[in-house]
């Protein structure tokens, strides 16, 4: 027991999330070249990168797949396993970085020194917000023109809201940026060039910037001085008595509890700062014995809370946070262990499905190589083979002590398009690879069409479905054509109607016979879920037994809505009263009745139309800048705000409607000469007008005169 309390203290479970070209896939490929786990530095521009192994990874320069990997550094004479997942910066995958934080203990959040806080950088930082997931911070690109260390600390409390605690400086920025200073240790670290940054001396800190390092290292004595009341107190007595070690502990302290998030900075491409962040990563992030004991809930009882420990000794659970079709191998999953161990060969039972599964063969991922492992113990990260039934967010455990560990919510898709294979020997194989496909991601959904027989394919956003397609091309050998891109709408009503529906058949011999008496209309503002079910029948006019019934026919008809199909979001039902026939009414007669209930009420409720509307970010020269406004007003888009960016450049924020925003990466490329970027994320669903809303329905054949 000593011995794996020890290598569990020594664990670390940590992501590097960031923005899109933040430096996440460059620092990861440093950090495996330190630890001594590549013997050659991957490129994210040459296309050479470990973590970014797939063809289109490379190609495109972007991550698409969370990567894992296992690797061991040395600090403070002890030897630390770090399993590390590199995640995408790139918001059509945030999917990705979602499950990562699931099941991470720490995390590395990277910033662009130039840059600074940047849109998908606050979508991150609230993803690990909503795990409580303590983070450090790492500026990169300190080489860069423009960089400005101070500036990012300075975002990162305003922007993020949180407490940003330098415990380093940069010596120098952009091209005269030479190394750090050590704000703990009181000395300054300069890199060799030569050495490809595998080795740096400790020197002291420059004259020049001795009061600077003094002033910076007062903050940071305060800063931790508010999480340990024993230093706090040296603090105010005498702080030339503190020492290196209580430091040390009170960042660390400060940062288990999310108090402080110390700041660090470097230039991964240039090979300064990186083996600083991996010490701080042993010496701040948590173990998987400092993170608080996971909570589940029986499967038999959802109200019975089961908590598992971070111990060898209790017994096995573990969350599968992500699927891979992995071509050797077959289907991959990765899972990370709370509590106990698995063995290779061994059983497990999946508390979704109900069903034991035997797994195969264990392996520790490095990138998309795997290594054989013939077990997998408490707090690490592992994949396993031999899967026949098993999904994203599924609880692994054992089968005596079963558990359910809270799932992750993912968003819905907001963007569609048709496919058709090409040929028809590409019929078969379409059908397998797109189920493989929506296996690996929740986010990407396929359905048919039922008026056209088109198979459409649903995802997060152009380049998301971009990269499915051509992974369809590639991976399974399947050609296939597209439609034009359309977007996921949405139903909802407006107002409150009630009605009686009787469902009655007779046929030869037993009939079937179901009356409800209910009211339908919006859910209540504060309502979390999908479907708000009120049972108010008194007296047995339905029996017990059939409730339910009425229940699940209502929230099966909320995925096809009266106007065009499209689901509804929301809908609160009261069942208000109704009757039955002792011989003719079963369940499948109040279900039946419910779905007739539901159209006719949807009918009469004033059914709306919603469509996403999407955060839009541009960054344009100031020139520009009239032009890039008026498009979006073009766009039906409201501006919100415009700032200016330390480079000059303007940056304006609007909400625009998914629909215009088709191709808009290219129109923007033409009204500002290409000098414009832009970054877009879901924001929420709106009513769309009823002139809007009539073209839309008209383009579906769906049912214009229901809008008022």
């Amino acid at each position: 027991m000593a011995k794996s309390a020890d290598s569990l203290r020594n664990t670390r479970n940590i992501g590097i999330m960031a923005h899109i070209d933040a430096g996440k896939t460059t620092t990861s490929e440093r950090i495996l070249f330190y630890t001594g786990l590549t013997h050659k530095i991957g490129e994210t521009h040459d296309g050479t990168a470990t973590m970014d192994w797939m063809d289109q990874e490379q190609e495109r320069g972007i991550t698409i797949t969370s990567a894992a990997t296992t690797t061991q550094w040395k600090y403070d004479n002890e030897t630390f396993k770090i399993n590390l997942i590199d995640t995408p910066g790139h918001v059509d995958f945030t999917v990705e970085v979602e499950r990562s934080l699931r099941v991470l203990d720490g995390t590395i959040a990277t910033f662009d020194s130039v840059a600074g806080v940047e849109p998908q950088s606050e979508t991150v930082w609230r993803q690990a917000d909503k795990y409580e997931v303590p983070r450090i911070c790492y500026v990169n690109k300190m080489d860069r023109s423009g960089a400005n260390y101070y500036e990012v600390v300075r975002q990162v409390r305003e922007m993020l809201g949180a407490n940003p605690c330098p415990i380093q400086i940069p010596v120098g920025a952009e091209e005269t940026f030479r190394g750090i200073v050590d704000l703990v240790m009181m000395k300054a670290l300069y890199w060799h060039d030569e050495t490809m940054g595998a080795d740096y001396s400790i020197e002291e800190i420059p004259a020049e910037l001795l009061d600077e390092a003094q002033e910076w290292r007062d903050k940071m004595l305060e800063a931790v001085a508010e999480c340990d009341d024993v230093l706090m107190e040296k603090f105010f007595d005498d702080p030339s008595t503190i020492t290196e070690d209580e430091i040390r502990t009170a960042i660390r302290k400060g940062t288990l509890s999310m108090q402080i998030t110390p700041m660090l900075c470097g230039s991964s491409f240039k090979n300064k700062g990186v083996q600083p962040l991996l010490n701080a990563v042993c010496a701040y992030l948590p173990s998987p014995l400092d993170t608080p004991a996971i909570e589940g809930y029986d499967p038999e009882d959802p109200e019975k809370k089961v908590v598992r420990h971070p111990s060898p000794d209790e017994p096995f659970s573990a969350l599968a946070f992500k699927i891979a079709t992995d071509p050797f191998v077959g289907r991959l999953c990765f899972f990370r262990v709370y509590s106990g161990e698995i063995q290779a060969g061994s059983y497990v039972y999946n508390s979704r499905s109900g069903k034991k599964e035997r797994i195969s063969r264990l392996f520790q991922m490095h990138s998309n190589k795997q290594n054989p492992k013939d077990l997998i113990g408490c707090g690490d990260i592992g994949a396993g083979v031999g899967f026949k039934d098993i999904r994203t967010g599924d609880t692994l455990c054992d089968e005596n002590n079963p558990i359910v560990l809270e799932a992750m919510d993912f968003p819905d898709p907001v963007i569609g398009i048709s496919i058709e294979p090409k040929t028809q020997k590409d019929v078969d194989k379409l059908a397998t690879a797109l189920a493989k496909l929506a296996e690996e991601d929740p986010t990407f959904r396929v359905h048919t069409d039922e008026e056209t027989g088109q198979t459409i394919i649903e995802g997060m956003g152009e380049l998301h479905l971009d990269v499915l397609i051509t992974r369809l091309q590639r991976e399974f050998k399947v050609e296939c054509n597209q439609g034009r891109p359309q977007v996921s709408y949405k139903e909802a009503i407006t107002q409150t109607v009630e009605l009686r529906e009787v469902y009655k058949k007779q046929s030869g011999g037993r009939g079937k016979f179901a009356d409800i008496i209910v009211k339908v209309g919006p859910a209540d503002p504060d309502f979390e879920g999908t479907l708000q079910f009120v049972d108010e029948v008194k007296g047995g006019n339905i029996p017990k037994e059939f409730i339910p019934s009425v229940q699940k026919g209502f929230a099966s008809a909320m995925a096809n809505g009266v106007l065009a199909g499209y689901a509804l979001d929301k809908l609160k039902v009261v069942l208000i009263d109704g009757s039955y026939h002792p011989v003719d009414s079963d369940q499948l007669s109040y279900e039946l009745c419910a779905r007739l209930a539901f159209k006719s009420a949807c009918e009469k409720a004033g059914p709306v139309l919603l469509e996403p509307i999407m955060k839009v970010e541009v960054v344009t020269p100031e020139e520009n800048m009239g032009d890039v406004i008026g498009d979006l007003n073009k766009r039906r888009g409201q501006v919100e705000g415009m700032e200016s960016s330390r480079s000059g450049a303007r940056i304006v924020k609007a909400k625009v409607p998914l629909a215009e925003m088709f191709g808009y990466v290219t129109d923007l490329r033409t009204i500002t000469s290409g000098r414009a970027s832009s970054t877009m994320e879901f924001d929420h669903f709106a009513q769309l007008s009823a002139s809007i809303a009539k073209q839309v329905l008209t383009e579906c054949q769906g049912r214009v005169d229901l809008i008022k």
